[in-house]
């Protein structure tokens, strides 16, 4: 018999009141409470939290606290991902993130669904995976939904609300997000 988490994991329907979930829950969010309550000169004991939250990545992740998660466990990052103030990431359902990846302030990572039928509703969610891949920039505000897949190389503008898959390589901005053009470096000259 599967549990309510493995049918979590596996975007099917679940009871996201069951207890292992609750616990699970409850101990990410004592870590975020912990995290986000440790000054700057403290980067040691963040170092510390930010290995037991995360399912990997936690060894190089760069974070600017606060920063708020569901489970954590499920959240799996490459090396020297960047988190800047006030990020959210619900992580009912697997979130990947590629290496050197930057996400601005109070960037927002939904994973879990909820059925359209009130009744059920009350009862049940289920959720789909987010994979972001390496090198990707996510401007400040943007808002990346359930089931998308960002490509790497990509550059998603400010305020964005990403409903559908951005392909590598690609400038994509607007609500709903869409590709704009090939993102190119933009070159800074004196």
């Amino acid at each position: 018999m599967q549990t309510e988490r493995s049918k979590m994991l596996a975007g099917q329907l679940y009871d996201p009141l069951d207890p292992e979930l609750v616990a699970a829950r409850t101990r990410a969010r004592d870590l975020c409470q912990s995290l986000n309550a440790t000054r700057e000169a403290e980067q040691e004991a963040r170092r510390r939290i930010l290995r037991e939250l995360f399912g990997a990545g936690g060894d190089t992740v760069w974070m600017q606290p606060p920063f708020y998660c569901d489970y954590g466990a499920n959240i799996e990052l490459g090396e020297r991902v960047f988190f800047n103030f006030n990020c959210v990431v619900l992580d009912v359902c697997p979130v990947r993130i590629g290496s050197y990846t930057l996400f601005g302030p109070s960037v927002q990572i939904y994973t879990p669904l909820h059925p359209f039928d009130p009744a059920l509703r009350r009862r049940q969610e289920y959720g789909k995976p987010i994979d972001i891949g390496s090198d990707v920039w996510v401007g400040g505000g943007a808002i990346i939904l359930a089931g998308v897949r960002i490509g790497s190389r990509a550059v998603i503008g400010a305020g964005s609300v990403v409903t559908r898959d951005i392909p590598e390589g690609m400038f994509a901005a607007g609500n709903p997000c869409r590709v704009i053009r090939q993102a190119t470096e933009n070159v800074v000259r004196p």
